[in-house]
């Protein structure tokens, strides 16, 4: 097991799984968001790894995924071991795929540290993102502590869930360069709320969106599980007892789908928060290094253009012409595109289908690609 640079063993668990809904028709069943290029060369699974290279080696990091994904993510993370990359036998939220890592360390490295991560988020400042998480991790190694990291919010968002922070514990100097890091106590975990409650939130100041980056020693998440979600730790148990064995694939598969389809957030977090500021022991620390979950094409139009009324040509095209149109985002891979008095617009062309709607409705795509799995077209999944 590697050390982080204050000596505490870390081990990240890249959380990779996903149905590949969001960015239909780029994104299928077995090319989700995370294997897919949206912005330079390298996938967004790709970048989360190399970003985290500074913290823990390949072979000490884990990948969760599902078997559509397992064999791309394994040819595009060569280096984590073939054994640290396991597809989930079925669906099960995050909840015990965060409390599978957990069971599996703690069965030799209880204070190794866990950190997880999402394999698609974007960071635009890297050393920012090292220096928060290694203060996380010190924090995380220093008792019964979970800590979660949250972004400040920029706008009225109803799409993420928030965290209320409660009081300051204290504020950490960083090298110069760095802003201090504000450490708070976490209040409680709010789900994803309608416009007014989330403009109320916003104005209230001390709340901040999830980013779904969670920090933990393996034991303090072991033991979590076992007290707020006890039917799921024996079956989790098992399958750790199994780990390294003959018998682990028949185990994990019969095993795994006995579990509750549950979030982390739901399943340990909530309950835990719920004890009060001064018994939960959960910590927030700032996201604060050019967070986005880049979760529409709406949002990935806002990652690549400068202003909300820029239009975007994403990929190798030939040329766009726009003629009183503003705020649209265009992929259409080896063609010229015309827009003539068209404003925000979203439109994607792949080899077998097209997809034309409004940034307003890209978060709906998810609808249209259940539409489209209903009527039996699975190739198109």
């Amino acid at each position: 097991m590697s050390e982080s640079t204050v000596g505490i063993p870390f081990a990240p668990v890249i959380l990779a799984g996903g149905s590949g809904t969001r960015f239909w028709p780029r994104s299928r069943r077995s090319r989700a968001k995370q294997v897919l290029a949206l912005q330079g060369e390298r996938t967004m699974i790709q970048d989360t790894l190399a970003r985290l290279g500074p913290l823990a080696g390949c072979k000490d990091t884990w990948v969760i995924t599902n078997h559509w994904l397992q064999k791309i993510i394994s040819e595009q993370l060569p280096e984590i071991p073939q054994a640290h990359v396991l597809a989930e036998p079925a669906p099960r939220n995050t909840a015990p795929a965060c409390a599978l890592a957990a069971f599996l360390l703690e069965k030799t490295e209880p204070n190794t540290v866990l950190g997880i991560f999402p394999s698609d988020h974007v960071v635009s400042n890297d050393r920012r993102f090292v220096e928060v998480l290694q203060k996380g991790i010190d924090l995380a190694a220093a008792g019964e502590n979970i800590i979660v990291l949250g972004v400040k919010p920029t706008r009225i968002e109803t799409g993420y869930g928030y965290i209320e922070q409660g009081s300051r514990v204290r504020r950490d100097e960083t090298p110069a360069g760095f802003a201090p890091i504000d450490i708070y106590r976490v209040r409680r975990f709010r789900e994803k709320p309608d416009p007014v409650t989330a403009e109320r939130f916003v104005a209230a100041g001390n709340f901040v969106w999830n980013a779904g980056i969670f920090l933990w020693s393996a034991r303090t998440l072991a033991n979590a599980v076992r007290e707020h979600a006890p039917e799921m730790a024996p079956i989790l148990e098992t399958i750790a007892a199994a780990y390294g064995t003959p018998d682990f694939d028949r185990v994990f598969r019969e095993e795994y789908g006995k579990c509750e389809n549950i979030s982390v957030d739901y399943a340990v977090l909530e309950p835990r928060s719920g004890k009060g500021e001064s018994r939960s022991n959960i910590y927030c620390l700032p996201a604060d290094f050019g967070w986005n979950d880049l979760g529409s094409w709406a949002s990935l139009h806002e990652h690549l253009g400068e202003g909300d009324r820029d239009n975007v040509m994403d990929g190798e095209t030939t040329g766009l012409f726009a003629i009183q149109s503003a705020g649209n985002y265009v992929f259409a891979p080896g063609k010229t595109v015309a827009l003539l008095g068209v404003d925000g617009l979203v439109v994607v062309e792949t080899d077998d289908a097209l997809l034309i709607t409004t940034r307003a409705r890209s978060q709906d795509v998810s609808k249209l690609v259940r539409a489209i799995h209903e009527s039996g077209r699975e190739d198109l999944i």
